[in-house]
């Protein structure tokens, strides 16, 4: 454990070469790093039962009600009486909710930033600095998402090949922008979504189609956000443009007109520190909490040292682990922030009909998680070990440098939608079942949490942190590797989602309210 409490360096002095990996001595079970037969003796324990490949097994006898441990936190109680060498899953282990009161104590907490990392970016006006170049056309109802996707595709690869500065045309379009009440959670975060990914950094120009009669009015989007309109911000909306067809033809016009001046922007040298990390998991098993979150957090805090920012996010899924965060917080404030956010989906889930332990999924259950409370103890690890300085609503404009938590659902594309309205300019996934996730305007790094799917998956993994239990490779060089990757990426060199053409239909603004 480190001194902020965040499980960030569990395999240190861990021998990945023994059957059962045990994370903590204080943990009542461990896991298999290959299946166990009953009868085998592994750690002085009888095996009872087969134990999966990635899945626990009780390291001593535990009763009924009594609090069961990895990371030296607990993620559960045994539901009945379970026997020293017993397969712990979801038979025998149940989730609790546990409520934490913020931290009020603070000690003074620094991270000593020296700037010395560079990457070849896109210099805007702003003073920020993108990672690709693109430009947007966003729809604001999904009435007009077809005449965005039209304009969008006619800018190919052929049409764009006089123009090599520039990454793509694409349309970012939804299911929503009408039938929503005009004020309140929901719209609020539309509008936040719509300006983020206007003043994204990663984007150059912008063209927003509309309807005309839609409740998401884009000039409600300009007024609200101080926005102007000029040569690379432009509106268009179906109804007073002609209809579908005359709004097509306009909105390729406008998108020709703004090639040239798009294209002028080059890539210059520029600080690390102009990076804001989105960091994300998805398709998670039991070794994303061991290999590749943790790895990712250390490439996190190389970029925070740097100056950098990265924003960790989905609430569903620090639940049950947000003591930890609260413990790094830089102020109460922004303790009894993380408290509130959880407490709010707490309610949220409640007036829906729903629970916050309906996580994990069927794919993380196979994969070996069992309750949220492991699943949450291992995504927390993606954010690092550094002070946490503020806690954001969904699609905020970041401005804070440093770690980030953004308020958002576990569902990847609206939390992924959200972090890149806040600014980040890249994505970081890490995936053990094998998401093949991808992202526009900002390029998507999926990292594998096991070599097996590294394996399976060649073609859609750009980063395999399997090798930490399949080779015994340290964290710290893994996310050394994730880093520098980053780095490169950030300068230029395409993902694997990036090269199978991603991202188009991954633009999926977090609904909130009724739909009328």
């Amino acid at each position: 454990m480190s001194d902020e409490g965040t499980p960030i360096v569990w395999l240190r002095d861990r021998d990945t070469k023994q059957p059962l990996l045990v994370l903590d001595d204080s943990d009542t079970v461990g896991v298999a790093l290959r299946a166990l037969t009953p009868g085998e003796v592994i750690n002085g324990v009888e095996v009872l039962q087969r134990i999966p490949k990635g899945h626990k097994m009780a390291l001593t006898g535990l009763d009924a009600g009594q609090s069961v441990t990895k990371y030296a936190q607990s993620i559960g109680v045994a539901s009945r009486h379970i026997g020293a060498g017993e397969h712990v899953h979801t038979d025998n282990l149940k989730f609790v909710d546990t409520q934490y009161e913020s931290v009020s104590q603070f000690n003074e907490k620094t991270v000593s930033v020296k700037s010395t990392d560079t990457f070849n970016g896109y210099h805007r006006k702003d003073g920020s600095v993108g990672t690709r170049n693109f430009i947007a056309v966003i729809s604001s109802v999904n009435c007009s998402a077809t005449a965005a996707h039209s304009i969008a595709n006619s800018f190919d690869d052929s049409a764009l090949k006089p123009y090599p500065n520039i990454d793509g045309v694409a349309a970012f379009t939804h299911g929503t922008g009408c039938g929503l009440a005009d004020s309140g959670e929901g719209f609020d975060n539309l509008q936040r979504v719509f300006a983020g990914l206007a003043t994204h950094p990663n984007v150059g120009g912008v063209l927003f189609v509309g309807l005309g009669c839609e409740v998401s009015q884009v000039q409600s989007v300009l007024s609200v956000n101080r926005l102007q309109e000029g040569p690379l911000l432009r509106t268009l909306n179906i109804q007073s443009t002609g209809g579908h067809r005359k709004t097509v033809a306009a909105g390729v016009s406008v998108v020709e007109d703004m090639l040239d001046e798009v294209n002028c922007c080059v890539r210059k040298s520029a600080p690390a520190s102009h990076l804001s990390l989105a960091l994300q998991c998805g398709g998670s098993d039991a070794w994303s909490g061991i290999t590749a979150n943790p790895a990712l957090g250390y490439a996190a805090d190389l970029l925070i040292r740097q100056g950098g920012t990265a924003v960790l996010a989905e609430t569903p899924e620090i639940y049950g682990a947000e003591h930890l965060l609260q413990r790094r917080a830089v102020s109460v404030d922004v303790s009894e922030a993380v408290a509130e956010r959880v407490q709010w989906w707490r309610d949220y889930v409640q007036r829906n009909n729903g629970t916050l332990d309906n996580n994990p999924s069927p794919g993380n259950k196979l994969g070996g998680l069992t309750t949220i409370l492991e699943k949450s103890l291992g995504a927390v690890a993606k954010g690092g070990t550094t002070p946490l300085v503020c806690v954001a609503r969904y699609a905020d404009k970041v401005r804070d440098k440093g770690l980030v938590f953004m308020d958002s659902p576990g569902y990847d594309p609206a939390s992924v939608t959200g972090q890149i309205a806040t600014g980040c300019n890249l994505v970081a996934f890490t995936t053990g079942r094998g998401s093949t996730f991808g992202s526009k305007p900002a390029p998507c790094l999926k990292i594998a949490t096991n070599t097996d799917m590294y394996t399976q998956l060649r073609e859609d993994m750009d980063i395999n942190a399997g090798t930490i239990v399949s080779d015994s490779e340290s964290i710290s060089d893994v996310g050394e590797r994730i880093y520098k990757r980053l780095l490169d990426v950030a300068s230029g060199d395409l993902t694997f989602s990036e090269q199978h053409g991603l991202g188009d239909n991954e633009f999926v603004p977090w609904q909130i309210g009724a739909t009328m």
